[in-house]
């Protein structure tokens, strides 16, 4: 099938439903639910991109005399990163950059992962040249599916938030936490749940550790990886309350299309077919999965190139708001405006450094520089909040005063129109602009989206530690040592000389 078409995409999804439940009830069919359709369409639209024909070329690929998604390419080069890199920026720009978990994430994710199969052959319980348990060939095998079918992927990344203070098998149940119940000759038994699923109106769902396991055990029932289909019998997707409340897209124009959906994800005895076993029983392998595949660089290349997008539309909204009203000869505004630039500045600089020394990892694959990836990867969650900030200042009142598209057209709609303009726009104009800064800046869906990014890479502090460890920082502490022993006698002299 190779590159999809959005029809397609949502033929496969009324076929085989995501097992979801919104407010209390199963959706059988979530290209029709009120909750979800939007959100469907806007999938549909985005794999659509892919075949326009002024785009074709810069989102897809030909291998095997097939087109497929470029997110899914192996890159071999720094131009094959940037070719990935403008691809992931385009599909970001569709949402101006606020649809969190599109597709090629996970895509980068399993292409990073099925190139470095090796990692998952050093499993214990893997059974290398026996088939179906051999974990190599399982992963080199589901890239392959994913990218041959264009799959959507969901992921689920950490255990339910019960007690932080206790480790998984010291909680009330023991499958509080997902774990593995028994080994059959199909496959093995899970039970448990994983939090927090983004865009559960997928295809399939990749189920990886993301935070470190604490079991004191080599051998754990916590430890695995695997990936199923997202209607798999005993699997439900527990989703939050929609944010998407069907209202027109003029007075909601990103809750009304992009609500990606959360949802904590319950595993009630499920069966994995060993073919779709990636890992099984071993912590350090779990712990290190997406560093040893490199799978986390290529993941946090794609973040760092929607987050560019996103930026951007902030910088453009922010600027026509100030456009708008005319406020843009007062310095403060200006000052305000400028931050927005600064900001994606660094974002472009981080992005073009990861890019420019990328180097090939031992698998073949050319890899980002960490150091700018982990730089933005930091970066970004702690000053993504003064985005929506910025807006509501350059906005002020006009945020809050905004008469509904039905009040436009409505018994007052004159008055609106005289009262609601601006210097430099009718008000139907302004009211659309001030709509969309509103949904960026103050709605529930821009309430989700800044907390969603606060955690976007995970705990802060964890990450700060992170960086702390990994980073070389031997190289500066030596050159200071060399500066404080250093002897020359063209410096300045001691004062009593």
């Amino acid at each position: 099938m190779a590159a999809i078409t959005g029809q397609q995409f949502l033929d496969r999804l009324r076929k085989n439903p995501p097992t979801l439940y919104i407010d209390g009830e199963r959706i059988s069919d979530p290209t029709t639910h009120p909750s979800t359709r939007n959100m469907c369409q806007s999938l549909a639209g985005l794999y659509d991109l892919q075949h326009q024909p002024e785009l074709k070329d810069a989102l897809t690929y030909e291998d095997g005399g097939e087109r497929h998604a470029i997110s899914f390419m192996v890159p071999r080069s720094k131009d094959d990163l940037r070719r990935i890199g403008e691809a992931h920026r385009i599909r970001a720009n569709y949402s101006l950059g606020f649809l969190g978990r599109a597709p090629d994430y996970m895509n980068a994710n399993v292409m990073a992962a099925g190139l470095g199969a090796e990692y998952f052959g050093q499993c214990d319980a893997s059974r290398p040249g026996s088939g179906n348990r051999d974990f190599a060939a399982n992963m080199r095998r589901y890239y392959e599916h994913v990218r041959d079918n264009d799959l959507c992927l969901t992921h689920a990344l950490t255990n339910p938030q019960v007690n932080r203070a206790k480790q998984a098998s010291e909680m009330p149940d023991p499958y509080i936490a997902l774990g593995v119940v028994e080994e059959t000759e199909e496959g093995v038994i899970v039970r448990g749940a994983r939090m927090m699923a983004t865009l559960p109106i997928a295809d399939e769902i990749l189920v990886f550790p993301s935070t470190v396991l604490k079991e004191n055990a080599d051998k754990s029932r916590y430890a695995m990886g695997f990936g199923i289909p997202t209607n798999t019998p005993g699997l439900s997707f527990q989703c939050r309350e929609p944010i998407d409340v069907g209202r027109d897209p003029e007075d909601h124009p990103l809750a009304s299309r992009f609500d990606e959906q959360d949802a904590f994800v319950i595993f009630d005895d499920v069966l994995i077919p060993w073919e779709r076993v990636f890992l099984l029983y071993d912590v350090e392998l779990a712990n290190k999965a997406y560093s040893g595949t490199d799978a986390v660089l290529h993941m946090a290349y794609q973040v760092v190139n929607l987050k560019i997008a996103k930026t951007e539309a902030f910088l453009g909204t922010a600027q026509s708001i100030v456009d708008a009203i005319g406020s843009g000869q007062f310095q403060h505004v200006q000052s305000k405006v400028a931050e927005i630039i600064v900001m994606l500045e660094i974002m472009k600089g981080l992005e073009a450094a990861a890019r420019e020394g990328a180097q090939p990892n031992q698998y073949g694959v050319m890899t980002p520089a960490r150091g700018p990836l982990d730089a933005a990867r930091n970066y970004y969650p702690a000053n993504h909040a003064r985005l929506p900030e910025l807006l509501q200042l350059l906005g002020a009142s006009g945020i809050i005063m905004m008469p509904s598209k039905a009040d436009r057209e409505g018994p007052l709609g004159e008055q609106i129109a005289k009262y609601l303009q601006a210097g430099r726009a009718t008000a139907e104009e302004r009211l659309k602009l001030f709509r969309l800064a509103w949904d960026m800046s103050m709605s529930s869906f821009a309430g989700r989206q800044t907390l969603y990014e606060r955690y976007f890479f995970g705990d802060p502090v964890r990450m700060h530690s992170a960086l702390y460890e990994v980073f070389d920082k031997q190289p500066y502490v030596e050159r200071i040592h060399a500066f404080l022993e250093r002897e020359n006698r063209h410096e300045a002299v001691a004062a009593d000389d």
